[in-house]
């Protein structure tokens, strides 16, 4: 496996990875299409990164979001692995390269929202240092639990 940054080539992988893990715990929402049919507009132009997750074989197993925030920070956003990918570390060495990221980059913080129903995510949160906040604006109706890691 490697972790590389968003190329043109990865729109698909990043839109299809995303809507099938959304679709399959909850409902499509408009800033989930904001942000997957728009990645360069919605996220790298304005400042933020994408790592996209590939086999040695090129195939995409896994994709992060890293939106820059208004204090310099940034949210972890659509970050999934395949289903065949799950288990064998992935979500970690992402999380991880997320972290790396975001030091390299000065931010004071990674945060994320998420939903109370995805325990084996939450798992790798908090094993990953993230802490968990009181409730925020949130324009995901899904959106019930709220988490930072300061760096």
């Amino acid at each position: 496996m490697r972790i590389l940054p968003f190329e043109p080539r990865h729109a698909d992988a990043w839109r299809d990875l995303n809507t099938a893990w959304i679709s399959r715990h909850f409902t499509m929402e408009a800033k989930d299409h904001e942000a997957l049919n728009d990645p360069v507009g919605k996220i790298l132009d304005k400042g933020g990164h994408i790592l996209m997750a590939e086999t040695e074989d090129g195939d995409v197993i896994g994709c992060v979001g890293l939106i820059l925030l208004a204090d310099g920070g940034f949210e972890v956003a659509k970050m999934t692995v395949t289903e065949h990918a799950r288990g064998t570390g992935l979500g970690k060495l992402l999380m991880q390269a997320c972290i790396d990221k975001a030091q390299m980059m000065g931010a004071p913080r990674l945060y994320l929202e998420t939903n109370s129903s995805l325990a084996p995510a939450l798992g790798l949160y908090h094993a990953m240092g993230f802490v968990d906040l009181p409730a925020c604006d949130t324009p995901y109706a899904r959106c019930n639990v709220w988490m930072e890691r300061k760096i």
